[in-house]
């Protein structure tokens, strides 16, 4: 299952280093390349919005069968058609892909696990993602030091993987057989007061995460370092991963905060070293944002958003993750237009000011959250164990 989980996620970023390429194959700007990368939310949203209870209905590895194919196709198409427009389609067809795994993994893995195994399988899942998540640029990336093409073997290698999968899928049971009466599939967002100063935190991260893959990877290939942009997505990406355990020991608004803190410092070296050519600012900064976008305040948002919403922990984080995709679309585009009307130094300065306001914003408007235990021990109490 974990295998799956990481095959899936490794195709979504897999084309990332050579964005810049197709850009200038096509003779488009970055707001082009921006609006491709976009479209990923666009497959994402709607199947998790309305097809959330969609593994209820006809059986989990039938879900994770549908999203394995998509996930070959995203790659298949960028391997037969490596254009621009084609990787519009792939990022759509990638996001539904992804969704339909999002809304099953962590059912199907407690499911194969047992009840008393929740918190594990949470790690299983999430651990499996980030690495699929970064791993997939990071192998085109080398893929491309040794041949400079727009179709690298690790679109092969992608594909490969896929067959492995299915049949190692196939041999898992079925632990939600379709019945007649299923759950209903539409689960609508909840937003709470305290789940809506989540949700601004992660819109927030995950903007500069977008921004980070979508972006920079042009400016890094001015200054002729675009191999690294597989390297820098997948610190971007996974290395938060490793800063998830310190997450679990602190109240989520205290794991929040310290993540906005971190993130802006991280974007800021991150920014600077793209637009100057400085590789280990780039790969620092990209460590800084990670450990705020997908470990504080990630996992602190999620278990805050959650907790806040009692009973309706399922419509709140769908309403968490409405607001992060939000972030990981909307404002890249807007940089990607500024980008190609005055300059990519005037567009990553421009979000700069914007992120920095808008995080000193959050942080000094602090609504009288109510203190909450960390992770660890509301795991240990057994109050939250689907978190």
């Amino acid at each position: 299952m974990a295998f799956s989980l990481t095959t899936i996620t490794l195709g979504v970023n897999l084309q990332v280093p050579l964005y810049a390429t197709y850009a200038m194959r096509d003779g488009v700007g970055v707001m082009a390349t921006a609006i491709a990368f976009s479209f990923y939310v666009a497959g994402v949203l709607p199947v998790l919005l309305a097809l959330g209870g969609v593994s209820d209905s006809i059986g989990r590895r039938r879900v994770m069968f549908l999203a394995l194919l998509l996930s070959a196709a995203g790659t298949a198409l960028m391997l037969a058609y490596p254009h621009i427009s084609t990787l519009a389609l792939a990022r759509f067809v990638l996001g539904a892909g992804t969704a339909l795994m999002s809304a099953t993994a962590t059912a199907y893995m407690v499911d194969l696990m047992g009840e008393g195994n929740a918190a594990v399988a949470a790690n299983w899942v999430t651990a499996s993602n980030s690495i699929g998540f970064g791993l997939g640029p990071a192998l085109t990336g080398f893929c491309l030091m040794f041949s400079d093409t727009v179709r690298p073997f690790s679109f092969v290698l992608h594909l490969a993987a896929v067959a492995v999968t299915a049949m190692l899928l196939w041999r898992l049971p079925e632990t939600a057989p379709r019945q007649a009466k299923a759950a209903p599939m539409l689960r609508l967002p909840l937003f709470t007061s305290q789940g809506r100063w989540y949700g601004w935190a992660i819109l927030l991260c995950w903007a500069t995460s977008g921004l980070a893959i979508s972006v920079l990877p042009s400016v890094l290939g001015a200054h002729g370092l675009s191999g690294y942009a597989g390297l820098s997505t997948m610190l971007t990406l996974s290395c938060g991963l490793i800063f998830q355990p310190l997450a679990r020991r602190m109240a989520p608004q205290r794991a929040t905060r310290l993540g906005l803190l971190i993130l802006v410092p991280g974007y800021v070296l991150l920014a600077w070293g793209a637009t100057s050519g400085v590789l280990l600012a780039v790969l620092i900064g990209s460590v800084f944002v990670s450990s705020a976008c997908y470990g504080l305040v990630y996992l602190g948002g999620l278990v805050g958003s959650a907790e806040a919403a009692g009973n309706e922990k399922a419509r709140a984080t769908a309403a968490y993750f409405l607001m992060a995709y939000v972030g990981f679309s909307v404002p890249v585009v807007f940089t990607g237009l500024v980008a190609d009307r005055f300059g990519t130094s005037v567009a990553l300065l421009a979000f700069g000011v914007l992120l920095t306001l808008s995080t000193a914003f959050l942080l000094v408007r602090r609504k009288r959250l109510h203190v909450a235990p960390s992770l660890d021990q509301r795991m240990a109490g057994n109050e939250c164990g689907n978190c």
